[in-house]
């Protein structure tokens, strides 16, 4: 009976450790990607459009 109880114990402690992995993963890759998508926005938020770069000398043609 005891070596049951036993058992069922270190099953069900298996089970919870799983999950908290799991979860642990899925939340590294959520931070990875967030982590991706600021490097990107960083990146592209740090270089000037090219009408800033030449000035407002390049307008649009008239149709």
């Amino acid at each position: 009976m005891r070596l049951g109880l036993d058992v069922d114990i270190h099953k069900v402690e298996a089970k919870k450790l799983r999950k908290g992995k799991n979860k642990a993963e899925r939340d590294l890759n959520s931070l990875k990607g967030d982590y991706k998508k600021l490097c990107l926005l960083i990146r592209t938020a740090g270089r000037p459009s090219s009408r800033e770069r030449f000035g407002e000398k390049f307008v649009r043609m008239p149709e």
